[in-house]
């Protein structure tokens, strides 16, 4: 069944723009696609690799070697000049998100490495993807061990294996383009900045549209051979368009002024680093060659501060991508010598600048949100302050969960602290261990050669201890009481913290909150921090403090993911003054919930009350669930130290 031709997507036009730059200069560094789910990202993504000119590769190398120019350290090589060659299709190379790590870079073959002493390297994914593109769906779910590998081969174009001793590189230059729903989690700064470009894709609300958009997927659907060819002729012309931008590429020049327009865009914004600049330029030289033109013009320039600047502009996990026309605009005027460029008519296709912009991020302070809630004696809600670093708090004991770095556990990565047979849980193959193992069975295994006779059952790999990311759940109280002297606005600020530190440690964050006469779900238990930060940004108090209906829900909200993700194992913070006040028998209530999640979870109490009169009922709470209790000024890490220092000082003293 052929894809879905290019062409017939509608709409889109930033993303079909941000795919072809990319694909005319693959330096750029690829696309990242931001939008919620059933918007066709991945759709269009796959059409385009249809629309890429092929690629001249040695015969019978599995690493796509450029005959005119092969990798001299190419595994299969080294490759004579004149070796033959054929010509094949640009590769579409999908990563799946719960790839093993050998699958990506490849791995060695242990038996022939020790029976044969050759190095049988079995290529992976980076490998497959040289010279074409490769595909993330989903990349912010991507695990942290495999985010660092993708680092490594984007950032030096070579993909290496260092393991047993043996050490096997290769080329591995190739567009990296991801997709995600921002709504289940950001990625990690290092990886966000790695992406040369990103785009922000929505539904649209236009009936008209939707409704073509509908027409045309029942349309290929039923018959795709036949809808594919209706457009065959259209991404033939866009295919050609694309090759002619390549050619033309090595002859565009950026001219002085363009390049003071874009530092000068780039410092305006106050981007980190250098790679802001570099990036933008490498568009602006794409964009005037897909527009048929020999030298960037201002046009350019703006097109590609559009494209490369919105992501690189996130201070934190809770900022929103964006930047400003009206600053952008300014940027480009103060940079210009004596007068506007030249007027640019757009290129083949899509070439014009996107109309409109992104709306400017919010600093999120100042701002007061819209809080939901329960009628009835509700306060307005309160902004959070700056969050600041918190502590670690770890869940007890040794998981097996995802990686992360919160907890102990056993994973894929971290120190060696002991071997285990095949079939146990496979990881990183022990030379040792597998050479101990097999060598007492030479013998009767008639051995006659240099190398070892090894068996599968031989084999032994490493077990390894590393940190596993947790389920953090918070279970906040939002009653009446939480919102005297400002009290809420100091929790929010440690909860926030709390959400920032989960979200460096890779964790899955959830939200209960209690007022009035229950408690809700406010936030199902998700990977997006800072979904969970602009929920608690709204966040409403009053009413009374209904603390059993609190603890009750987050115990049926564990109970629940307990099944879902068993392997994940959950922390609880309750954050209260440990005031009960719902009914006559609440206090009684509340110990008994207690009583149910204790010795089950590992459990915070952040205890809320100030003042000079304290009834320390947050601290009872905590003996009740088993806790460590935590008073809200404790959470930051550096008072943790100072208050560690003043104990140590006094001893000494």
């Amino acid at each position: 069944m052929k894809p879905y031709p290019f062409t017939a997507v509608v709409g889109m036009p930033d993303l079909r723009l941000a795919l072809v730059l990319s694909s005319i200069s693959p330096a750029v560094g690829g696309v990242l696609v931001r939008g919620e789910k059933g918007t066709a990202k991945s759709t269009m993504v796959r059409a385009l690799a249809g629309l890429l000119p092929g690629v001249d590769v040695v015969d019978a190398c599995r690493f796509s070697c450029d005959p005119v120019e092969p990798d001299p350290a190419c595994p299969d090589g080294p490759h004579a000049e004149g070796s033959p060659a054929h010509r094949r299709p640009a590769r579409l190379v999908e990563l799946p998100v719960g790839a093993a790590e050998d699958r990506v870079i490849g791995s060695l073959n242990l038996e022939r490495a020790l029976a044969d002493g050759v190095t049988d390297f079995q290529p992976g994914l980076l490998a497959a993807a040289h010279r074409g593109l490769l595909y993330v769906d989903e990349v912010n779910l991507l695990h942290d061990h495999l985010v660092d590998t993708l680092l490594d081969a984007a950032a030096m174009g070579r993909a290496t294996v260092e393991r047993e001793g043996v050490s096997v590189s290769h080329a591995a230059r190739f567009v990296l383009i991801g997709t995600m729903n921002p709504e289940e989690g950001e990625l990690r700064p290092q990886l966000l900045d790695r992406f040369g470009l990103t785009v922000e894709v929505a539904s649209s609300r236009d009936p008209e549209l939707r409704v073509e958009v509908v027409r045309r997927r029942l349309a290929y659907e039923a018959d795709p051979d036949g809808f594919a060819g209706q457009y065959a002729a259209a991404d033939a012309e866009l295919a050609a368009d694309i090759e002619a931008a390549q050619r033309l590429l090595p002859s565009v020049k950026l001219p002085d002024d363009a390049l003071r327009q874009i530092a000068e865009v780039c410092a305006s914004f106050e981007v980190d680093g250098m790679r802001a600049d570099i990036v933008t330029a490498r568009t602006a030289v794409a964009h005037a060659a897909w527009a048929g033109r020999t030298e960037v013009t201002t046009d350019d320039v703006r097109v590609a501060a559009r494209l490369a600047l919105p992501h690189r502009r996130r201070r934190n996990p809770f900022d929103a991508p964006g930047i400003s026309e009206e600053q952008l605009e300014q940027a480009l005027q103060d940079a210009e010598p004596e007068g506007p460029g030249p007027d640019d008519d757009g290129g083949p296709g899509s070439g014009a600048p996107p109309e409109g912009g992104e709306a400017p991020p919010s600093d999120g302070g100042g701002q007061e949100p819209s809080g939901g809630g329960k009628s009835g004696g509700d306060q307005k809600p309160v902004g959070a302050g700056e969050a600041f670093r918190a502590r670690r708090f770890e869940v007890k004991g040794t998981g097996e969960g995802a990686a992360g770095r919160r907890s102990r556990a056993i994973t894929d990565n971290g120190r060696t602290i002991g071997v285990q047979p095949a079939g146990t849980r496979d990881g990183h193959p022990h030379l040792l261990a597998t050479v101990r193992a097999a060598a007492p069975h030479q013998r009767s295994r008639g051995r006659s050669g240099a190398g070892l006779v090894v068996r599968p059952q031989d084999l032994r790999f490493a077990r390894r201890e590393g940190r596993e990311g947790n389920l953090v759940l918070f279970c906040v109280d939002a009653s009446g009481s939480m919102g005297a002297r400002q009290r809420m606005r100091e929790v929010k600020t440690a909860v926030l913290s709390l959400l920032l530190d989960a979200y460096q440690r890779r964790d899955k964050v959830g939200l209960v909150t209690f007022r009035a006469s229950g408690a809700e779900l406010a936030l199902p238990p998700t990977i997006s921090v800072d979904a969970a930060a602009s929920r608690l940004d709204g966040l409403a108090t009053g009413g009374r403090t209904p603390l059993a209906e609190g603890l009750l829900e987050a115990a049926r909200v564990l109970r629940i993911e307990a099944v879902r993700d068993p392997l994940r194992r959950p922390l609880l913070v309750v954050v209260t003054d440990g005031r009960a006040t719902s009914g006559a028998d609440a206090v009684q209530r509340a110990k008994q919930a207690a009583g149910l999640l204790a010795g089950n979870v590992t459990s915070i109490v952040m205890d809320c009350e100030s003042g000079k009169m304290r009834l320390g009922l947050a601290a009872e709470l905590a003996e009740h669930l088993g806790a460590e209790h935590v008073p809200v000024a404790e959470v930051a890490a550096d008072t943790l130290a100072g208050a560690v220092r003043t104990r140590i000082s006094g001893k000494a003293a």
